[in-house]
């Protein structure tokens, strides 16, 4: 008998790291196969066509770097899961403000993978008009369309703002957040450097927000008042326009990073400096000081479920039971998942 095929649809680096972790608990049990997110809809390929957009994860620059991680892993490839010819159970997706219509009748999982933008008041039209997600030119509304089955989601203050933002609360399963939820193990590091300032810059510019650079590095060397001052800048970032800019207005001996592991970074770090970054999370977890954008409380209450490493394996078994389900059971599918890992957290936390 033919095994069911589970199309996984990633991102980011970290959202593709993600999805292969939650595929490693699922083969060979189930033909696996990976694929960039995209979308179908007219408007928005023209608008990719331009160009103008390589900075989303769903440009061909994302795509590359996705496909070049599927290759070095040996993960089998399908782009917009047409390439093969194949017919997918279930579609597991890293963001649901671009919702391809062709799996409208297909099973759907959603699952979170770091903090969402904050709300502003062009997201909020945008929400309310019904548009799709990414008309808000940001992550704000990711988790809010309520189009997939099952959202898997990091914690209860998410589960809480997915609800809020319109995800029926009854698809939402507080599951924790792979890549996330384990962040104890992170002091475990090779990383030269201990006990600086490090500053996690986002790629604010290349989402066609507006930011004073020179002012958020003016700020950082103001907080660092004399330690070692470290950046560590997003990958979608302009890296040669951001390590010039740091050469010009910080401090001498300030020193840059375009790669390396930031959590480790971060766990070395006596203090944490973020813009708009989920590390925000990382430096709370470990007791770092931290500075963001974000209020501080609100990160709090929004904070990663640490529940050692066993997000992925979670969300697979969700995945595995609901292969096994109509999607009409989907409702106590879910109920009971709420209820059994809620059970098991409080488990793991006494």
């Amino acid at each position: 008998m033919p095994k069911k095929k589970i199309l996984f649809l990633t991102g980011s680096l970290n959202q593709t790291i993600q999805m292969h972790k939650i595929a490693s608990h699922l083969t060979p049990d189930y033909d696996c196969y990976f694929s960039q997110l995209f979308d179908d809809g007219m408007a928005i390929n023209l608008l990719m066509k331009t160009g103008l957009v390589e900075s989303v994860i769903i440009s061909d620059t994302y795509r590359e770097k996705a496909e070049n991680y599927y290759n070095q892993h040996g993960l089998k490839s399908d782009y917009r899961g047409e390439a093969l010819g194949n017919t997918y159970e279930l579609v597991v997706m890293c963001s649901d403000m671009v919702f391809p219509k062709k799996f409208r009748n297909t099973k759907t999982i959603f699952i979170q993978e770091g903090m969402t933008d904050p709300m502003t008041i062009w997201s909020k039209i945008v929400l309310s008009m019904g548009l799709p997600g990414y008309y808000a030119m940001s992550t704000a509304l990711n988790g809010a369309s309520d189009q997939c089955d099952i959202y898997c989601v990091a914690s209860q203050g998410y589960k809480d703002k997915f609800a809020t933002a319109g995800t029926d609360e009854s698809k939402i399963i507080v599951t924790g957040m792979p890549n996330f939820d384990d962040m104890q193990a992170y002091f475990t590091n090779d990383f030269p450097h201990k006990n600086y300032v490090l500053a996690a810059t986002s790629d604010i510019r290349e989402l066609y927000g507006f930011e004073n650079r020179k002012k958020f590095i003016k700020n950082c060397a103001n907080i660092a008042d004399g330690r070692q001052l470290i950046f560590k800048f997003h990958p979608n970032e302009l890296q040669e326009r951001a390590i010039n800019e740091v050469k010009k207005w910080a401090p001498r001996g300030t020193l840059t990073y375009s790669n390396g592991n930031p959590n480790h970074m971060v766990a070395n770090s006596d203090v944490l400096i973020t813009q708009y970054s989920t590390l925000a999370y990382v430096g709370l977890e470990l007791g770092k000081e931290v500075h963001s954008y974000f209020d501080i409380d609100e990160l709090k209450s929004l904070a990663p479920l640490q529940n050692g490493g066993t997000s992925s394996l979670k969300i697979a078994t969700i995945c595995r039971a609901y292969l096994q389900h109509e999607r009409e059971q989907r409702v106590a599918l879910t109920n009971k998942y709420q209820e059994l890992y809620n059970h098991v957290d409080i488990a793991w936390a006494s």
